[in-house]
Formats: structure tokens, sequence, C-alpha cells
């Protein structure tokens, strides 16, 4: 899935920011606007698994992803984290990637476990056109 990301027109048109390792791609099912996963152009399960290199892009443009997601969505908490591994909930077992969720009080997003639906008040390409820019002013 991320590896194929790059070579579609449309998982091109989710990545907000490519890096020398890692990128960062908007979450094609987000659970928030401005979902964001920062993943390693290599495909490795675990953290262990990274080269210093990429452990060290990944970390960066996941404080990277913080600040734009600040910057454009002005959210009053975030979930930044990883499933590593099938029974902790990873979707794609065999591909790190870290997730940055933008968190408002009362958005317990329940249309997603009561309806199977997602109800998002931004469109993809609205949220890449927003967080683009602010990625590329963090990397000069």
């Amino acid at each position: 899935m991320f590896c194929a990301a790059l070579d579609t027109t449309e998982g091109r048109s989710l990545v907000v920011f490519d890096g020398a390792t890692c990128y960062v791609i908007l979450n094609l099912y987000p659970y928030n606007s401005g979902h964001l996963m920062v993943v390693p152009r290599r495909h490795v399960a675990t953290l262990a698994g990274l080269e210093t290199a990429e452990l060290t892009e990944l970390a960066e443009l996941t404080r990277r992803a913080e600040i734009a997601l600040t910057e454009v969505y002005a959210p009053q908490g975030m979930n930044v984290g990883l499933n590593l591994g099938k029974p902790a909930g990873a979707g794609v077992v065999d591909h790190l990637h870290v997730h940055l969720v933008p968190r408002w009080t009362g958005d317990t997003n329940f249309m997603s476990t009561v309806g199977n639906v997602r109800v998002l008040p931004e469109e993809l390409p609205r949220s890449a056109e927003r967080l683009r820019p602010i990625f590329q002013r963090l990397a000069q």
C-alpha cells in the first residue's frame, strides 16, 4: 500500500512532503481532517529495523507534521503514534508508519463506529493544499 502510493497519481496526490528517506502523506481514510502519516520509503515493519538516517528523518518529519497541523487546524490536542503488528491495531502490518491525528473536545467521531462511515468537514485535496506550503517552509 505505502510502497505503491508514490507510484500512483492518487497516492502521489496525498503526499504533502517528500523527504530523503521518509515522506508525509494524508490518510486516505482519516479519523479527522488533517490526519497525516509519516512513512519510511523502505518497507520496514519495526522501529528496530530502521537505519539511523531513517529513524532521524521519521522523528523530524513527525515534529514538522505536528507544527504544520497546529498551524493549519489549531487542534486542542493531537494523537501521535504507531501500531506495530496486527494485535496492536496495525492496518498495514509490515510497513511501519506514524499517525498524527488532530483532536478537538467532542470530536468522538462516533459515525465510523456506528454507521461505518466517516464524516469530514474538509476534502483531502484541500487538506493537501493547506499543508504543503507549511512543510516546504519548514524544510528550509
